[in-house]
């Protein structure tokens, strides 16, 4: 299974590759200049994250890197609301693509350890998400840090390669 992992810079995307590999949490992650691979067996699943930057001067690689994925995960910070309406934004135009069409949306509200964090209802409300009809959508509200609900994003992940493959 292949996945393009998405979102603003500082969502934690590359910290979320690291726990569903490791199983641990990492204070001392770098912010991804370009874009990482990294391959993750999960029981008999392989899964090849592609972890693209998420800096604005990144963002137009995105689309490149989603067409051929089995689901695209979209990583939000949850405890910065003021950037929710440049996300929402991002993933909608990233989704507007013909070539991206029907492919599963995983929606990540990260960092729910901190102080501030939006709802899971106001996540959907704020980035739009019942709007998106065009494919699967799905949202958990994790943190990276706790571990919180990693192991329901990965098995989201190892249904969706038995379906897709």
């Amino acid at each position: 299974m292949e996945l393009s992992l998405i979102g603003l810079q500082g969502s934690g995307k590359s910290s979320l590759v690291n726990v569903v590999d490791t199983g641990a949490y990492s204070e001392d992650m770098t912010t991804t200049v370009g874009f990482n691979m990294r391959k993750v067996t999960k029981g008999n699943v392989t899964i090849k994250f592609w972890d693209l930057g998420g800096q604005a001067r990144f963002r137009s690689m995105w689309e490149r890197y989603c067409r051929v994925v089995s689901a695209i995960v979209y990583a939000v910070d949850a405890a910065d609301p003021d950037n929710l309406s440049i996300s929402k934004s991002e993933l909608h135009d990233l989704l507007s693509k013909s070539s991206l069409s029907g492919i599963p949306l995983l929606v990540l509200g990260n960092k729910i350890d901190k102080r501030g964090v939006v709802s899971e209802q106001a996540l959907i409300d704020q980035m739009g998400l019942k709007s998106i009809i065009d494919r699967e959508v799905c949202c958990f509200m994790i943190s990276c840090k706790n571990l919180t609900n990693i192991d329901s994003v990965i098995d989201w992940l190892v249904k969706h390669s038995k379906s897709n493959s």
